[in-house]
């Protein structure tokens, strides 16, 4: 099996989990690939094998791994998108980061996470993507996001007037610090922070929640992820600010903003005992009597 390998950073802590977890997977033959910015990190503090390839885009990835290791936490997990693209190649995250709702593998089950890909024991995810239409090109070809698109003031003393639409019917205005448009993944992340609904995977939808609302009676709203959005902002401040997943830009107050959802989804490998509704529940800590 051809597996690639990606990570951004490295610290002593994690040594002992990423030693076992080449281990795993030297001794079942695998063939690796590796991130080469994460190699060169890593071989510094651990002995790694002899042979591998690397990579650095995705076109040097593609047609050239069976599934994609995420090394990290969940931010490790958004940055692996830029190179998986629409190749289709699963994704697995370990986490060795903090909270993980992507990156469902705890360090402690590495060993019995790679049991379960040789053997064929798990399940992939196709996770849904938010495509930004407009502006063209305002990050390249990586005009896609697995979490969100959010649109925020650059400046605090002043609010944002965010004007939405839907298949071009006007649905609202919101007035506050910014607008996040969700995806089911990301319904777990910024989304859920300022009061959003947690969405299941395969729902077919995108969340609209305001941030800092300053109107008491607005709502986050849940929405089919068929429909077009589109947005205009104004504000005092000349321009603001938009985010998909890690990338940022700042965009001017006549820039309208179209969304919708992308034409291809994420395969993210999943294992039986890990599923959504597992993950949630030991996240959020879902039946457990913290009180004391």
């Amino acid at each position: 099996m051809r597996i690639a390998i990606f990570g951004k950073a490295f610290d002593e802590s994690q040594l002992d989990y990423l030693k076992l977890f080449i281990e795993e997977l030297t001794a079942r033959k695998a063939e690796l690939c590796f991130y080469e910015p994460y190699f060169e990190a890593l071989k510094k503090s651990l002995e790694l094998p002899k042979g591998v390839c690397f990579y650095r885009t995705h076109q040097q990835l593609r047609n050239h791994a069976d599934m994609m290791f995420s090394i990290g936490g969940d931010g490790t997990m958004l940055d692996t998108l830029p190179y998986v693209r629409d190749s289709g190649i699963p994704i697995l995250g370990i986490n060795l980061g903090r909270l993980g709702f992507l990156s469902s593998i705890p360090k402690d089950e590495i060993k019995e996470a790679i049991d379960n890909v040789w053997n064929n024991n798990y399940f992939l995810e196709q996770r849904t993507l938010i495509q930004l239409v407009k502006p063209e090109n305002l990050f390249g070809e990586l005009d896609f996001a697995l979490n969100d698109l959010t649109i925020y003031r650059t400046n605090s003393d002043s609010l944002l007037t965010v004007h939405v639409y839907l298949d071009n019917k006007f649905l609202n205005t919101y007035w506050g610090d910014g607008l996040i448009v969700s995806t089911p993944t990301g319904s777990t992340a910024y989304s859920l922070s300022v009061g959003g609904p947690i969405v299941t995977p395969g729902s077919q939808n995108f969340v609209i929640a305001p941030i800092a609302s300053h109107n008491l009676t607005v709502r986050p709203i849940v929405i089919q992820d068929s429909n077009e959005i589109r947005i205009r902002v104004e504000g005092r401040e000349t321009k603001y600010q938009l985010t998909m997943d890690s990338r940022q830009s700042t965009l001017d107050m006549n820039d309208e903003i179209i969304i919708k959802k992308c034409d291809f989804k994420v395969n993210l490998v999943q294992m039986y005992d890990k599923d959504f509704y597992t993950t949630i529940r030991e996240k959020l800590l879902w039946g457990k009597d913290v009180r004391n």
